[in-house]
């Protein structure tokens, strides 16, 4: 009896102690079967498999907040990738919180947060602002804003900033270190550079984002990223326009536009949406692979979802891509013996799609 008064003590005052800490456990689950018809593969053309994260990444994670008192708090967020088809962990790099490692301190200043972090227009984690698409980065292979753009992925080393809200407008801006490893000299690690603007005010939803990485660790040629979203909340309807211009001087310019809108439909959500992407690529491996240095693609999406509980929605979608010039089916397949690492599907083929996703 002593014993078990004992435990219940030890396990009461351990509740109030991770009460007082704020700390919380959370994750998203997400599996699909996917058939994907990959124009420009270069062997099987026809797939179909269960996938994790098609249209949101599996994880998990756990973040607390410590109130200082006078409006200051500090807090974390540690959150890392797994594949429910077959547990494994889903980003290819060692650590145990590879999507996000952030510490931060918030206050009448704004917020400042350290670690490793997924960068302004990289549509995923704490720090991103990237909008303007109704399917986000929801929908991997075709759906997602981020296969058409350049993309400037997670980066370690980071330190960024959130202004408070000036009437709705938040100003932020990143930097890294050395988006991989900072322990060279300073002048050899790559770095990244990030500012943005979100206005977010009644049905408003804006981003304007500027990024750069100077990739010294690569070819050393700095590429550069403009992002521009733009929405509003109608209630039945809500229109999108997405735009993005990227370069790097003697590698490639190009532009992408995305046109897209969410309407609830029958106690759902129907989500639409068309990109469209042309560039040119200087690069003599691209032209000796396609006999081409222009390239384009156009694709077409939908996607419903439904809840079946506050935390549990079910999804069906559909997607067709065309590419054009250096993306046409057969210049893909051409791009892909030569060993380009494009995931090919994104600019040619269709996709189908219906999973569940839990958050918890």
């Amino acid at each position: 009896m002593k014993k078990t008064l004992l435990a219940l003590t030890v396990m009461g005052a351990s509740g109030v102690a991770f009460a007082a800490s704020n700390v919380t456990l959370y994750g998203v689950i997400d599996t699909s079967v996917v058939f994907t018809h990959d124009g420009g593969a270069k062997d099987a053309k026809n797939v179909v498999d269960m996938q994790s994260g098609f249209r949101n990444g599996s994880r998990w994670g756990i973040k607390g907040v410590e109130e200082l008192g006078n409006g200051y708090a500090v807090g974390f967020i540690l959150e890392d990738g797994f594949n429910s088809d077959d547990g494994s962990g889903a980003q290819k790099m060692n650590g145990a919180f590879s999507r996000e490692s952030k510490l931060y301190i918030n206050g009448g200043f704004g917020q400042i947060g350290f670690g490793r972090l997924g960068t302004l227009a990289n549509g995923a984690q704490s720090n991103s602002i990237l909008s303007g698409w109704a399917l986000g980065t929801s929908y991997q292979t075709q759906g997602t804003l981020t296969s058409f753009m350049k993309n400037n992925g997670r980066a370690n080393n980071a330190i960024a900033y959130v202004s408070p809200s000036f009437a709705g407008l938040t100003v932020h801006a990143m930097y890294s270190n050395g988006t991989k490893t900072d322990t060279a000299e300073w002048a050899k690690n790559d770095h990244y550079y990030g500012l943005g603007l979100a206005y977010q005010l009644g049905g408003y939803r804006n981003t304007l984002i500027f990024e750069s990485a100077d990739n010294k660790g690569g070819n050393g040629e700095t590429a550069y990223n403009v992002n521009l979203g733009l929405g509003y909340n109608f209630g039945a309807i809500t229109p999108q326009f997405a735009y993005q211009y990227a370069w790097q001087d003697t590698q490639y310019k190009q532009h992408v536009f995305g046109l897209s809108a969410a309407a609830p439909v029958a106690g759902g959500t129907v989500k639409a949406g068309v990109k469209y992407l042309l560039g040119k690529n200087e690069t003599d491996t691209f032209k000796a692979a396609t006999g081409e240095d222009k390239y384009r693609s156009l694709s077409i999406s939908a996607a419903y979802e439904y809840p079946l509980s506050k935390r549990t929605t079910v999804w069906g979608f559909a997607s067709w891509a065309d590419g054009d010039k250096g993306y046409s089916a057969d210049n893909l397949k051409n791009l892909k013996a030569a060993g380009d690492t494009l995931k090919t599907a994104n600019f040619d083929g269709y996709v189908f799609s219906v999973g569940m996703t839990h958050n918890f």
